[in-house]
């Protein structure tokens, strides 16, 4: 297991930048995602770990190994480094055993490596099987394999779910993930799925226009995001102009509880924009406007709250997206809500907030 430290990393493609100084640390054995929109500079980042790109300033460590720095550059091969792509990309003309042997010296192949490898990934059974005989997760874990084969001290993942169905991906997740907790190798996986680095990375690091917004475990970046930015983009957040009451904002839910954001500052009246998440708003029925309520997220005995307007309701079996109209607000806001609620358009809902909000400085 190795360390992996990313050291104010500036990277540049024909002189327009990408990279501004992006730094964070990876400890030994840990899995962490960065993550971030299309054009954020995650697929620089990775090719400058691999040492597929030189960056203009900074440096890349491993276990102490200086990779990339001043005076320093590394080449791929000399890394210790494994790339699992997006594609697999396995060898056509090798079948599975072959594939996964091939990230070993030659004088290694015939060994047990890969037949360890191949039972850590459940495939043992499928030795001998050529890739167009395999599924895309089979592939992967294939992949994934034939990089962990020459024990390097850190695994990047390019995107490696991306091409995968909805209902296939997440039970590849949690068979790579579990892979590479027992494999106990360092890892970085590079995504553009919040639900997939939420689930799976020990450490999140989200980069927006080249440079690091927030790192830090799941949990904080989801509960605790450090701009109105992440806030929307992590989860999705209803965000509401409203006015800062000391421990509250006056907005147009009422005066909601809240807390300043990371380094935010307020003085009682400023304006400031309220994040909320979605799922923190409870759902309350006005008149006849909701049936068959199915558990605490409707609230059918409440008086207090916000009344709304239903313009639409999204079902997704186990929960469902209510889009309301809220008096006062141009745009409408979501409420996602767990269990089978008969919520129909046109109806009045009130709505209340369960958690506090985080305030950000008005825009």
């Amino acid at each position: 297991m190795s360390e992996l430290q990313v050291r104010k990393v500036v990277a540049a493609y024909d002189g327009a930048p990408v990279l501004h100084g992006v730094s964070f640390t990876v400890p030994s054995g840990a899995f962490a995602a960065v993550l971030g929109p299309s054009g954020s500079g995650k697929s620089t980042l990775l090719r400058t770990i691999a040492g597929l790109h030189a960056p203009l300033e900074g440096a890349i460590v491993v276990g102490g190994r200086v990779l990339t720095g001043p005076r320093v550059a590394m080449p791929p091969e000399r890394r210790r480094i494994g790339i699992v792509p997006q594609d697999a990309a396995l060898f056509p003309h090798l079948d599975v055993r072959a594939n996964v042997a091939f990230g070993l010296p030659r004088a290694q192949r015939g060994g047990a490596r890969p037949d360890e490898l191949l039972e850590m990934v459940g495939l043992a059974d499928l030795a001998h099987r050529m890739p167009g005989e395999l599924s895309g997760g089979q592939r992967h874990r294939v992949a994934l394999a034939r990089a962990l084969a020459p024990e390097p001290d850190v695994i990047l993942l390019d995107e490696p779910f991306s091409a995968l169905d909805a209902s296939l991906r997440a039970e590849v997740r949690a068979q790579i993930r579990q892979v590479l907790r027992r494999a106990r190798t360092t890892a970085v996986l590079v995504t553009h799925d919040q639900d997939e680095a939420l689930s799976m990375a020990d450490i999140v690091a989200v980069l927006d226009q080249g440079r690091l917004v927030q790192v830090g475990p799941p949990e904080e970046i989801y509960q605790e995001p450090r701009s109105r930015w992440l806030a929307q983009f992590v989860g999705g957040a209803v965000v509401l102009p409203g006015a800062w009451r000391g421990d509250a904002v006056e907005c147009a839910l009422g005066d909601v509880p809240a807390h300043l954001g990371a380094g935010e500052v307020a003085r009682e009246g400023d304006a400031v924009e309220l994040a909320i998440r979605p799922e923190h708003l409870t759902l309350a029925p006005v008149g006849e406007g909701l049936g068959g309520v199915a558990d605490a997220s409707v609230d059918a005995g409440a008086d207090a709250g916000t009344v709304a307007l239903v313009r639409h309701v999204a079902y997704f079996g186990h929960d469902a997206v209510v889009t309301l109209d809220l008096p006062g607000l141009d745009e409408p806001i979501e409420a996602r809500v767990l269990g089978v609620h008969h919520i129909r358009p046109d109806a009045e809902v009130r709505v209340s907030v369960t958690r506090p909000g985080i305030a950000f400085a008005a825009r």
